[in-house]
This record gives structure tokens, C-alpha cells and sequence, in this order.
């Protein structure tokens, strides 16, 4: 595929010049098209109340199944519903790749202590493999490597370290790289060594302040082995930022207790059309069968998943498993280091709108898929991004701008009701909101939930979630996809995950 063509170019403006038309919108069209305007307004304002119905009710569901699935015991499970056609429980690897750059041995230690605590499996199913890179220097990877050589030598089935050479040719610098690099090496050097099956292996990527739960693998071993496309699926668990949560400021928190929970809704989305993120496993022969992560596509996580969708001619497909990973909040060494650390962060993810030009041009050379299947995954693309970069202006702006730059438009009957219609819709969205705060709250570790300090601060933090959202998700979100609509490029910067207190 021609990343230079004109063709991908142009695609490449299509999520800025999206995201600019519709925020300047209200304020033009409000002079010549104000009724048109109004209409767009409310439309939103129905789908913004739809939306946050449908999150609460999903999350209320998954909240539900995160219980059930902490109570399950999945080996046993497996055992009494085992059919033919399954694979054998002791048959199946896991291959957990965490990438490292520069991390403090404390910080990696959260991804392998957690790995060490697996219950209900056989710890020598369980493969890690530290990627660590070679621009970080010999002497502070040795000192990593010496750590966990000594350490965690005996515990797993393998333990692995990669390095990843620095300035190789046609290469971004990042954990698209690093992991690319570590997971072709352990199929190189590994396979026949530990007596491997590419068949039964699942390959996970993950960050190294990744904290599994406990059950995590025993359940993904069960999945895995019963589902008859498990070599073409990616698991997704919940992402949660419970580590630290209390620890980083209001703004950065408020974002973590949204995403959290609204988290949960997307893995259940009705559709099936969500993407992995963050933290996620597959088998390996699919990741194989994708050619591993793009080494000049720094967003990896969704672009992965899209290599393999195209790769398996459209059968590839992301499946919830409800047992949460906690990971930490981004923070900093002080508050503002914490906030810019944040808004870096999201800044990062949003350049994944780059998948919506690699989407279509794919589209356009994989005739084989059927069109309606390749055209819900490019609209999905399309909706995530044109929602994160524009729905701030469109709920808070979009409401108040027809009237305020047309009085003449004031004194209709649709100029005088759309403030009031858009502040009932607003205030009945508190509801849904309400229930994401309470489930986020239950969901947390108890450590989280006591003393009067923290309830007092996750409490009184909400007056600042239109302040928190727009600085901390909004802006980076258009900020990315305005460097992306000029042809501009990214380099990769790890977020600091340092536990700032406040």
C-alpha cells in the first residue's frame, strides 16, 4: 500500500477537516443557516442521550458479569463443559509481551508480580517476554535484566529479553517496534526450543504497569480453547485506572472514572463492531498471519486489530473477557508535569484517526469482504473520532451560538425553545452519568474507597468535568487530528506513570 499516494493523503484530512467544519458550523451557519443548525444540534443532543442510556445500562450488565466472572473458576468450568472440539486446557501457552522503555524496575515489577499470581493455571503455561529497547542503554537494561533473571528465573514456563535495535531503516521508534521485534524473535528462537505449537499460543500485549487479574489467563486459556474462531479473535478485558487513581489530580481523575465504566459498555457494544485497546490478547498465528505490528503505525493497538481484520479477509473480531486489568493514570512529578503528561497521552491516542486513512485504502484492495462488513468498521473509525474532537462544541456552543449571533433567529419558535430543549436533554444525561460514577466507585480496589480524604475529593471533583474534558480530552483530540489534517508526523513519547501526590 502507497502511504504517499495522493489518494491516502487526502484521506488522511478527513478526520480535521471533519472536526473543524462541524465545530465552526454553529458559528456560520448561525448567521445563514440557523435553522439547519438547530436541527444538527438536537439530532446530537438525541444521540448524546441515547448514548449515555445505552453506556449506563451496558456498564450496569458488565458490572454484573465482572462479579460473576471474579467468581468463576475457569479451569473447572472448563472441565465441566469440555467438548471434542476444544482445545486441550494443558495444551495452551500464553505469550506476554511488555514493553519497557526506561521504566523503573518497580514499575515493570507491577506486569510480572501480577503474571506470578495467576491461579487456576499451570505457571509454566505462561511465557513472559520483557522487550526493552536498545536506545535506553546497556547499563540500565542489564540492571533490568539481572533483576528479573534473578528474581523470576524459575517461576514461568520461559523468561524472555528482547532488545530492540535503535535506529533501524523504515521504523517509528515505540511499542508498535519494540513489540514487532520481541514477538518475531520468540517464534525465531523459542518455538523449538520450549516445543511450541504455533496453534496453541496466545500472544498479549501490554504496558509495563499492567496489573492482571488473578484469573485472567486461567479464562483466557478457556476461550481460547473453546471458541471455534479462536484464530480469529483478540480478547479485550476492561481497562481500568484504579492503581493510582487517587493520587493524580481532579482533571485526570475525572477522565479516568469516565473512561473506566464507558469502557465497559464498549466491550459489549450490540454492533460488535469495538476495537481492542491498550491491553489486549489474540492468538498468535493471527498476529502472525498480520505480518505483527506496523513498524510506522505508533497508535498499535486498533491499527493491529484492522491488519488482521483485512489479513483474515474480514472474519477477525474482538471479545470481551469481564475480568479487569488496572493499570496507572498518567501523572507526573508535579501537578501540571501530571495534567501535560495526561493531555500527551490522549494526544497519542487520537492519532489513531491515522487508521482511518489505512482503513479505506484497505477497503479499497480487499473487494473479497463484503461491503457492508468493511463499511461498518470504517464508519466505527469515522464516529470514535469525529465524537472525540467535536462533541464539547456541539453540546455546550452548539446549543447557545444560533441565538446568540442571530437575535432575528432568537424569536422564533425553534431560535427560543433550543436552549431549553438542549438543558432538559443535558440535565436528564446527569442520570446515566450518575451511574457511572456510583459503578466505577463499587469497582474499585478498597483501598481506593477509604478514609474521608478520597471520598471527599472524588465527590467535589465534578463541578470541573466540562473544564476536565475539554482540556484533557477534546482539545488533545483535535490538536492531533488539525497536525494530522496538515501532514504532519508523531514521535513516540512513553506516558510517566509516576504516582503524583497531591
Amino acid at each position: 500500500m502507497n502511504k504517499k499516494s495522493k489518494r491516502y493523503r487526502l484521506y488522511k484530512t478527513i478526520p480535521g477537516l471533519t472536526a473543524w467544519f462541524v465545530i465552526l458550523f454553529p458559528v456560520w451557519g448561525s448567521f445563514f443557516l440557523p435553522k439547519l443548525v438547530a436541527y444538527f444540534v438536537l439530532t446530537f443532543l438525541v444521540y448524546w442521550l441515547y448514548q449515555s442510556f445505552k453506556n449506563a445500562f451496558l456498564a450496569i450488565r458488565g458490572y454484573f458479569s465482572i462479579i460473576q466472572a471474579k467468581n468463576t473458576n475457569w479451569f473447572l468450568r472448563f472441565q465441566n463443559n469440555f467438548r471434542a472440539s476444544w482445545l486441550h486446557y494443558g495444551d495452551i501457552h500464553h505469550i506476554i509481551i511488555i514493553s519497557s522503555y526506561r521504566e523503573p524496575v518497580q514499575t515493570i515489577e507491577m506486569a510480572f508480580s501480577s503474571l506470578a499470581s495467576q491461579i487456576d493455571i499451570d505457571l509454566h503455561k505462561i511465557h513472559p517476554v520483557l522487550a526493552l529497547e536498545e536506545r535506553a542503554g546497556d547499563k540500565s537494561n542489564q540492571a533490568v535484566v539481572n533483576y528479573f533473571q534473578k528474581k523470576y528465573a524459575s517461576t514461568f514456563g520461559s523468561l524472555t529479553f528482547t532488545v530492540h535495535p535503535q535506529n533501524t531503516p523504515h521504523e517509528i521508534a515505540g511499542k508498535h517496534t519494540n513489540e514487532a521485534y520481541a514477538a518475531k524473535y520468540f517464534k525465531k528462537y523459542c518455538f523449538k526450543k520450549l516445543n511450541l505449537k504455533l496453534a496453541n499460543l496466545t500472544l498479549t500485549s501490554c504496558d509495563v504497569d499492567t496489573i492482571f487479574n488473578p484469573r485472567f489467563f486461567s479464562a483466557l486459556t478457556y476461550y481460547f480453547a473453546s471458541n471455534p474462531d479462536r484464530y480469529f479473535r483478540f480478547w479485550q478485558s476492561p481497562i481500568f485506572w484504579h492503581h493510582n487513581i487517587n493520587d493524580v489530580p481532579a482533571p485526570t481523575r475525572i477522565i479516568g472514572v469516565l473512561g473506566n465504566i464507558i469502557h465497559i459498555a464498549n466491550i459489549q457494544e450490540p454492533d460488535g463492531l469495538f476495537f481492542n485497546y491498550s491491553c489486549y490478547s489474540s492468538s498468535y498465528k493471527l498476529i502472525n498471519q498480520a505480518g505483527y505490528w506496523d513498524p510506522d503505525m505508533i497508535p498499535e493497538d486498533w491499527h493491529i486489530f484492522l491488519q488482521a481484520f483485512f489479513a483474515s479477509k474480514g472474519k477477525a473480531a474482538v471479545e470481551p473477557i469481564f475480568l479487569p486489568t488496572i493499570v496507572d493514570a498518567p501523572s507526573g512529578d508535579s501537578y501540571l508535569s501530571a495534567l501535560k503528561n495526561r493531555y500527551n497521552q490522549c494526544f497519542r491516542h487520537a492519532w489513531g484517526a491515522i487508521d482511518i486513512p489505512y482503513a479505506l485504502e484497505q477497503s479499497r484492495l480487499h473487494p473479497e469482504i463484503p461491503l457492508i462488513t468493511r463499511t461498518l468498521r470504517i464508519f466505527k473509525l469515522l464516529q470514535t473520532h469525529f465524537i472525540w474532537s467535536s462533541n464539547w462544541f456541539i453540546l455546550t456552543l452548539g446549543t447557545s451560538l444560533p441565538v446568540l449571533l442571530n437575535p432575528r433567529f432568537f424569536n422564533t419558535a425553534l431560535g427560543y425553545n433550543l436552549p431549553r430543549i438542549s438543558n432538559i436533554i443535558l440535565t436528564i444525561c446527569l442520570f446515566p452519568l450518575l451511574v457511572l460514577i456510583i459503578l466505577d466507585w463499587k469497582l474499585r480496589p478498597i483501598d481506593q474507597k477509604r478514609g474521608l480524604k478520597n471520598v471527599l475529593k472524588n465527590l467535589f471533583q465534578w463541578p470541573l468535568m466540562p473544564l476536565a474534558t475539554l482540556t484533557l480530552a477534546v482539545l488533545p483530540g483535535l490538536h492531533s487530528h488539525t497536525r494530522l489534517l496538515f501532514g504532519q508526523n508523531l514521535e513516540y513519547k512513553t506516558t510517566e506513570k509516576k504516582p503524583y501526590k497531591i
